[in-house]
């Protein structure tokens, strides 16, 4: 197995990520499919201008993780990469340098929240979904760092 690498997203990598984000949504019957694939490789495009977006590749890329601030936009992996440690990978980075992570998923998105609390976020609140483009509840999930004392 080749090690993974993590490096900073270049304009390029939006179509690799809208497959990825592209690939997700059309694996999850609960999720609405609102955009077309040229409307996600827009979007992916936009993240990559507009936050940090990390991406994880062996060689080729597997998943990627956008952060601003401490806001966790998206993180998505592609259906061979998912179980191999790679999101923990992307989120231990995106931890590195800030001493507080904030997200939303999708209250359907159980596999999701199973993760992030393993990884130590917790809960803040849930919605019904109204302030959301998908009109899903939603549930805002928190990480902060732990200091020793």
């Amino acid at each position: 197995m080749i090690a993974p690498t993590i490096d900073r997203a270049k304009p390029g990598d939006a179509a690799v990520m809208a497959q990825i984000l592209g690939g997700w949504i059309a694996q999850t019957p609960w999720m609405p499919k609102l955009h077309s694939p040229a409307q996600t490789v827009w979007f992916c495009g936009h993240l990559i201008e507009t936050t940090q977006v990390s991406v994880i590749r062996m060689p080729d890329m597997r998943g990627f993780l956008a952060r601003q601030g401490d806001e966790v936009p998206a993180l998505y992996l592609a259906p061979s990469a998912r179980g191999l440690g790679l999101g923990k990978a992307l989120l231990d980075r995106a931890k590195q340098d800030r001493d507080r992570l904030e997200l939303w998923t999708f209250q359907a998105n159980t596999p999701a929240i199973r993760f992030y609390q393993r990884e130590g976020f917790a809960e803040s609140h849930q919605t019904t979904g109204d302030g959301n483009d998908e009109k899903l509840p939603d549930v805002r999930l928190i990480w902060t760092r732990k200091v020793m004392v």
